[in-house]
């Protein structure tokens, strides 16, 4: 049986799946930062939504990687996980 990372590491062979993958990597750093950081702060995703005053599908989505949220929404979130956003070099 093939492990996920053994088959990633075939699909990153091909140039153009390789170039989606890398395109999609900030929404999933993103999700993953926010993910952690809400279970870190031992939260659901509606305590979470409640807090920052956005709907628990904003949350949901967000974890999912699915929307595109504003700065405001990513920001006031944050503000609630003690988190700040930061821009880095890459």
């Amino acid at each position: 049986m093939t492990t996920w990372k053994e088959h990633k590491q075939e699909l990153m062979k091909n140039p153009k799946f390789k170039e989606a993958y890398e395109a999609l990597e900030p929404e999933y750093r993103l999700a993953s930062e926010l993910i952690a950081a809400r279970l870190k702060s031992k939260l659901t995703q509606e305590e979470l939504a409640q807090r920052a005053g956005v709907n628990r599908t904003v949350i949901a989505r967000l974890e999912s990687g699915i929307a595109n949220p504003t700065v405001n929404t990513v920001n006031r979130i944050a503000s609630v996980l003690g988190k700040q956003i930061k821009l880095v070099s890459s």
